[in-house]
């Protein structure tokens, strides 16, 4: 379970999940709370169970469930029902993260010490630049060049380093991908909303590993087509 203190806006910093910006992020809240359920509920049984056995006569506890074969029965049943419920649907989001539709476009981000480097590859000269931390009202998240995205877009990410294993992450998108050099891992995803969302390297990869975060801004279509026009 991811946890993260950062949302897209200062205001709304808080300890539980980002704002939902992707189906992915969505699907993997649902399977959260789905699982979540299950876990209450063998809490809540299991806390039962042990409060009777307490309070309640052990004896005559003792003297039913000795050699039962109705509730060994069922107390292996119920754990394999459980784990069935919770495992195909986690099953079912994990083929759909790995589907990648259609990519309408294309982006190469590279992790370096320490920052990250960004590759448009779709158009005949390709799109290239550096994004480092700067100063600004969010601590450790503000970068100088954003990976500028349009929203309601499948949009394919290839994700490599230079040097060592980094982690390209952005929790409100769902997205976290290894950057291993010598290897292109892909990634795909759908912005559906407009805002600026951040993220931050997830392995460890040296000693300024808290100081490459990852700024995306979605913008709609238009917008989209207006920045690569002054590019």
């Amino acid at each position: 379970m991811h946890i993260s203190i950062y949302c897209d806006a200062p205001e709304a910093w808080n300890l539980s999940f980002q704002d939902v910006a992707s189906p992915t992020m969505y699907g993997l809240l649902e399977l959260h709370d789905h699982v979540l359920f299950y876990l209450i509920l063998i809490l809540i049984t299991v806390s039962w169970l042990l409060t009777r056995g307490v309070v309640g006569s052990q004896t005559i506890a003792y003297a039913r469930h000795y050699h039962g074969h109705v509730i060994e029965f069922l107390w292996t049943l119920a754990p394999a029902l459980i784990l069935g419920a919770i495992a195909l649907p986690s099953f079912r989001l994990l083929y759909l993260m790995d589907e990648i539709i259609e990519p309408q476009v294309t982006v190469k981000a590279i992790g370096n010490q320490w920052y990250w480097s960004y590759e448009y590859t779709d158009y005949a000269e390709p799109i290239t630049f550096d994004s480092f931390l700067v100063d600004g009202p969010l601590r450790q998240l503000n970068v100088d060049n954003y990976l500028v995205l349009p929203v309601d877009t499948s949009i394919r990410l290839l994700i490599t380093a230079s040097d060592v294993i980094h982690s390209f992450a952005v929790p409100s998108l769902g997205v976290k991908m290894d950057a291993i050099p010598g290897r292109l891992n892909s990634v795909g995803m759908i912005i559906s909303r407009p805002g600026v969302f951040y993220g931050q390297c997830s392995e460890l990869c040296g000693y300024l590993h808290g100081f490459m975060p990852i700024g995306i801004k979605a913008v709609s279509t238009e917008n989209y087509l207006n920045w690569l026009s002054t590019l």
